[in-house]
């Protein structure tokens, strides 16, 4: 389908909406078809609501649910899901033409994770992100505490309890995965007893798992899986613009996912060569802006990055063009990996990579601590471990005849 969209003809309650949505689509970096795509569908709403008798004040989720049925009865192949109806129900309420949809009825357990999200932003000041982190980790015990009708059982939580859940649940699990567990395990016990659910905390039930943070080898890839990963962009295309910048600003300057998502076009300061990363704890650093990444990121601005009101640097490449997520750089590395001929490889290695890289080039600890951004020696102790030359002048010779 597609075509002009000043053809498409509006009738009925949803008319005087038509040319609005049709130029809020385009804002948001919707091409033409889809534009013509998007209004059709409005029509065929408007015209449905007009035989019912309805407006667009009715466009509740059950009415929206009749509608694509009476879409399907119809003979329609495209466009028969609540997803196609997103864009123009936001439009709608956004206007305050449609009203909000009512919040569903919350069960004990989500209600109670509710109240824990907002604790964690509120009074701990953790990022949206990490506090949503915490939930995913904690839901799991409070499943278990859930009755078949719903109610939560914490009134009789034992410490056996919590061992019981740890037992069963971490053994297995990463060393990461495991410690964020009971970390989040404990936050939570101490959120129930400030919440007065809990008559006292628990939160010192939670066994401590074993295993030092310093135990594995960083998981870097080696320089020529580092060339094959971003080799792999198509530079011809815009989707392979935006991948190759991507790619070599987290091979090049150690970024997380999270802090490249989180960069605005006015980072970059381009005049003194420097750009502001937005870190951990909403620190915001400068770090040189090397030529390479520098020439990457200007050639996904030139001939890359949609024309949008949106000010984050990297974006989505389908409309509506909003910043991309940490998933989206993730399955952007990951896409790479495959087209490369590599194992799956993880956003956060090419962190390791990168200074493994600086390491190999013959950069200090310290240098490689600052440009990471670590805010303790201890974090970047780990890569110690990799400087095999530095190693050497330490290590001590095997005695002759001794067992190997």
């Amino acid at each position: 389908m597609g075509g002009n969209s000043s053809r498409v003809r509006l009738a009925g309650p949803l008319e005087a909406f038509g040319s609005g949505f049709a130029m809020e689509l385009a804002r948001a970096g919707y091409k033409k078809n889809p534009v013509c795509d998007q209004l059709r569908l409005m029509a065929h709403l408007s015209r449905w609501l007009s035989g019912e008798g309805l407006g667009p004040e009715d466009l509740m989720p059950e009415v929206c649910d009749a509608f694509l049925a009476a879409r399907r009865d119809a003979g329609y192949t495209l466009w028969l899901s609540r997803k196609a109806l997103v864009p123009m129900l936001h439009y709608l309420r956004e206007i305050g033409a449609v009203p909000p949809v009512p919040p569903a009825e919350r069960s004990p357990r989500a209600a109670l994770l509710a109240r824990y999200h907002e604790y964690l932003i509120s009074e701990r000041g953790l990022k949206h992100s990490t506090a949503s982190g915490y939930v995913n980790f904690v839901d799991p015990f409070l499943r278990k505490r859930e009755s078949p009708d719903g109610t939560l059982r914490l009134e009789d939580l034992s410490a056996r309890d919590i061992t019981a859940f740890v037992v069963a649940e971490v053994p297995g699990r990463p060393m990461g995965s495991a410690k964020l567990t009971v970390c989040a395990l404990r936050s939570l016990l101490g959120f129930l007893h400030v919440d007065g659910v809990l008559t006292q905390s628990l939160a010192s039930a939670v066994p401590s798992v074993a295993g030092s943070r310093l135990a594995g080898l960083p998981k870097a890839l080696e320089p020529g899986q580092t060339r094959q990963l971003v080799a792999s962009c198509d530079r011809g295309s815009v989707v392979g613009r935006r991948d190759f910048a991507v790619l070599t600003m987290l091979t090049r300057l150690g970024l997380r996912a999270g802090e490249l998502t989180a960069m605005q076009l006015n980072d970059i300061d381009w005049r003194a060569g420097e750009i502001i990363v937005r870190g951990k704890g909403d620190r915001r650093e400068r770090l040189p802006l090397p030529v390479d990444v520098g020439r990457a990121v200007a050639a996904y601005l030139r001939r890359g990055r949609p024309i949008t009101e949106c000010r984050a640097l990297f974006l989505r490449v389908r409309a509506p063009h909003r910043a991309l997520t940490s998933s989206g750089v993730s399955a952007i590395v990951i896409g790479a990996a495959r087209k490369a001929g590599l194992p799956p490889v993880a956003a956060h290695q090419l962190r390791h990579t990168a200074a493994t890289e600086m390491l190999r080039a013959g950069a200090s600890l310290s240098d490689v601590g600052q440009v990471l951004r670590h805010r303790s020696a201890l974090s970047t102790a780990t890569y110690a471990k990799v400087d095999r030359i530095a190693l050497r002048r330490i290590a001590r010779p095997w005695p002759r005849g001794g067992a190997a």
